[in-house]
């Protein structure tokens, strides 16, 4: 093996090239023959190309080291793995005459493609990274050379960034021909890709509108692979044919949701679940994406193991109105899912631990740069985050916070005068709160924080980790008689009577809830649980469902273990808080 233009390229190859270029001084005659003996359209795109290989094929180069391809989000797919991607479409009797791959990489889809499909006519790869354009090429060229009486359709690989490349002049050129869309997109984001300066990037947009803090804060990050998938859908949507890209799951289960609002033409929808640490060493949960284009469409996903393809083992997606994890499961506690007559709150956020947390030893704080600090205790507060929420019931937590505003945006000047020492040791620090990259930080009052207001300070509250998979919700009591903060990675709801929160804690820690959030959640989404999901479980639903007997149960189980001594004798209270008034909502919001 040998490189040219930083491309692999065979001994097989550059004899072959040395043999049939030796005497050929122009690029145009050396494409023609490239196109009369490979199907290669443009290979060549000057003379200075074409020298250049000349000279590097009749000597014997260095290997030289492949760059870092971070930059791209570049897991190549491994030639078997291709193979056997393309042989399963064969099996759905996948049989295309137009085959475009968006980002074609090394090429191994398109050699699959060549070896077991029969009747392609047009082959289309884009690619962004030089070498790779050159390896495909080559690789194309080996593929021919061992099979000489395979079909030789007419193949055209475009160095071009994806965003720039016109899909729909191929879908009006073949409009009436079977296509597959076929590759393996970058897995990364456009925030990751931006970081890198990378030019692989759609020009700037907020392509799901987004609005407002959830474009600022996350939302508007998106994966390319969704990007691409998503144009790809679009553009060929009404030809006749198959789509199949392999993705992350989190792209997949996106793809399916918004469904919903798209309406693609796409049906056939299915997952193909692959082994991402055997075949590309990394830890990303991926899969194939696979619909069948020109369709009435459809709005759910069948998931398979794409190694052992006999039988659907799950299927996700909307039924109803309501999208859900596994729709067979889901069916049986369909019931409560409607809307919390709680709002679930995330904890507070400050993007200042060091500063902002600290520990309590022999009486002092403790920050995270290890310096003790002299601080009044009227702005602290216990604190908890998710790795704190494994017991049922908290009152003691082993942080402490520092919470600057009783309301997103109040003014922090009273800290001067009512505080001295923490005002203090905030401005020693002034420079870390500045620090804050977050634009919702940006003309704000000084050390402000978010994810604060009433519902922090209830002193009883019911929370979930919205990071772990523990499907189970822990009552957190007052510390030192102070309600205690958590952080933005857990999900609460706060009551003033400690009657209400364990009824609901009761209620939520239910089989049927767990059973109804397993349906409706993702095991591997980034977060398990989100407001979204938590406001799904309409727990007066739930409560009027419940056995009392039942309650009465866990109720003296919960006095017994905590040293509680509560009754249900407030139950229709709490019964009565949840039931809307007329206007709509409820009594009095926690």
């Amino acid at each position: 093996m040998m490189k040219v233009f930083e491309a692999n390229i065979t001994h097989q190859v550059s004899d072959y090239l040395n043999t049939i270029l030796k005497k050929t001084s122009s690029f145009e005659i050396a494409n023609q023959k490239m196109f009369y003996d490979f199907g290669i359209k443009h290979f060549f795109d000057n003379n200075e190309e074409l020298v250049i290989l000349k000279e590097v094929i009749s000597d014997t180069y260095n290997i030289v080291k492949e760059p870092d391809r971070a930059e791209y989000g570049d897991f190549q797919t491994n030639a078997d793995l291709a193979n056997k991607v393309t042989l399963h479409l064969v099996s759905k009797n996948v049989s295309p005459e137009i085959v475009v791959e968006p980002t074609c990489g090394k090429g191994n889809f398109i050699i699959a493609s060549l070896q077991n499909f029969k009747n392609i006519k047009n082959i289309f790869g884009v690619e962004i990274y030089k070498p790779y354009v050159w390896e495909t090429k080559f690789s194309i060229i080996n593929f021919f050379i061992e099979n000489p009486g395979n079909n030789k359709p007419e193949i055209i690989i475009t160095h071009c960034n994806v965003f720039d490349f016109v899909f729909k002049q191929i879908a009006k050129q073949y409009s009436t021909k079977d296509i597959l869309i076929i590759g393996n997109p970058p897995w990364v984001t456009n925030s990751k890709l931006g970081s890198l300066s990378s030019s692989n990037l759609p020009k700037k947009t907020n392509f799901k509108n987004h609005s407002g803090l959830d474009a600022m804060t996350g939302k508007g990050n998106f994966d390319i692979a969704e990007y691409i998938t998503m144009t790809m859908i679009e553009t060929f949507q009404k030809m006749k044919g198959h789509l199949l890209l392999l993705v992350k799951n989190s792209v997949i289960k996106n793809i399916v949701f918004d469904q919903n609002n798209n309406q693609y033409e796409i049906a056939s929808i299915e997952k193909q679940c692959i082994d991402s640490k055997k075949e590309f060493n990394v830890s990303v949960k991926a899969s194939l994406f696979y619909c069948k284009l020109n369709s009435v469409p459809e709005f759910d996903c069948k998931e398979f193991d794409f190694y052992d393809n006999k039988k659907s083992y799950r299927k996700f997606g909307w039924l109803n109105d309501k999208f859900v994890s596994n729709i067979d499961t889901y069916i049986h506690t369909k019931d409560i899912d409607g809307e919390s007559p709680f709002v679930w709150r995330q904890g507070l956020k400050h993007d200042c631990s060091a500063i902002m947390e600290l520990d309590k030893i022999n009486g002092h704080y403790i920050n995270r740069l290890n310096e003790e600090v002299k601080l009044e205790d009227g702005l602290v507060y216990g604190f908890l985050k998710s790795s704190d929420l494994k017991n049922t019931v908290i009152n003691q937590t082993r942080k402490f916070t520092i919470v600057t505003q009783k309301k997103v945006g109040q003014d922090t000047k009273y800290i001067k005068s009512e505080y001295p020492k923490t005002y203090q040791y905030l401005t020693t620090h002034q420079t870390s709160f500045d620090a804050r990259k977050s634009s919702i930080y940006n003309n704000k009052p000084l050390f402000s924080i978010f994810g604060i207001g009433d519902y922090s300070f209830r002193p009883y509250k019911v929370a979930i980790s919205g990071l772990y998979k523990t499907f189970h919700f822990t009552l957190i009591l007052p510390q030192d008689n102070k309600p205690v903060m958590l952080d933005d990675t857990c999900y609460l709801i706060g009551f003033d009577k400690i009657e209400f929160a364990v009824y609901a804690l009761i209620l939520l820690n239910s089989d049927t809830t767990m059973q109804f959030l397993q349906s409706v959640t993702f095991a591997d989404a980034k977060r398990t649980f989100t407001k979204d999901v938590l406001m799904r479980i309409d727990l007066l639903q739930l409560a009027n469902n419940s056995n009392k007997q039942n309650l009465k149960t866990e109720l003296k189980r919960l006095n017994e273990m905590y040293k509680l001594s509560l009754t249900l004798d407030l139950w229709d209270n709490f019964l009565n808080e949840m039931t809307p008034v007329n206007d709509g909502q409820i009594a009095m919001f926690a």
